[in-house]
């Protein structure tokens, strides 16, 4: 499958979650000077107003894991702007605690924000970014959903997660001319990091920029595959991830074995 999403364009509306964050204040400006319509998504804070109005966006208060927030939402846009061509679900937390006990509590939390907050996001504004003719859906996964973390397995399995449902989406959203895709950075210079940031100094670590991060995350609207995950490593730059296929079931006669109908998504039936 190929991308036939229109790069962002002026006059395009995009929401962005989690927008008062790093990443998504370096989003906001970027699409900004594209002369792209952005509303940031973020819990109600004067902080978060205040970040919104310096860059020059409309603010919606939204807790990602409200599945009717989500959707109450994207109607305000459509009513309000006409339309929604993007959707960047951004919103993510990490453990704050990085010891060998288990904490349940903190763990649900974490994947109730950034697994089950995509989720909803996507459910949200799936059906309006089909009424605005397709568009593109960015998820924020991380290089943890990829190759988990034995410090934080509640933000592996929910960025893991995450990149799961991307990929499991892609078919059925590209037949609406919708692409969805993940972008997977490594650590980045944002808020997550700050409660190890003395470490990353000490060791000569290098780690990302908001801008970076960015930068990939503008290249996502118009040109990621359907259900492609992009890592972003310092001095490496934004590569596609290449997912291993997995062994073929073999018929009794040794032939690879096709998957049954059921299984496939309409798309590709």
């Amino acid at each position: 499958m190929t991308s036939t999403t229109p790069a962002p364009r002026p006059g395009s509306v995009a929401l962005i979650t989690g927008g008062t964050g790093g990443f998504g204040r370096a989003l906001a400006t970027k699409l900004r000077e594209r002369e792209v319509t952005v509303v940031l998504a973020d819990l109600d804070s004067e902080r978060n107003r205040q970040v919104a109005a310096d860059l020059g966006c409309e603010f919606a208060v939204l807790d990602v894991t409200d599945r009717a927030a989500n959707e109450a939402l994207v109607a305000r846009i459509e009513g309000d702007h006409g339309r929604l061509d993007a959707a960047y679900l951004n919103a993510g937390i990490s453990a704050a605690k990085s010891d060998d006990v288990l904490d349940l509590d903190e763990f649900m939390r974490v994947v109730d924000i950034d697994l089950f907050g995509v989720v909803y996001g996507v459910a949200a504004a799936r059906p309006a970014i089909k009424r605005a003719g397709g568009g593109a859906i960015v998820v924020t996964a991380s290089l943890a959903g990829l190759s988990p973390m034995a410090t934080d397995p509640g933000y592996s399995v929910a960025k893991g997660g995450a990149i799961a449902f991307v990929r499991s989406m892609a078919p059925r959203l590209a037949a609406e001319g919708t692409t969805i895709s993940a972008i997977c950075p490594g650590f980045a210079d944002t808020a997550i990091i700050d409660r190890i940031r003395d470490q990353f100094t000490a060791a000569g670590f290098p780690v990302l920029t908001a801008e970076e991060v960015a930068d990939a995350m503008v290249m996502a609207w118009g040109q990621a595959e359907p259900g492609a995950a992009y890592v972003i490593q310092p001095g490496v730059g934004t590569v596609p991830y290449k997912f291993k296929g997995v062994p073929s079931a073999k018929t009794a006669t040794g032939e690879t074995a096709v998957v049954p109908e059921a299984l496939r998504p309409p798309s590709m039936r």
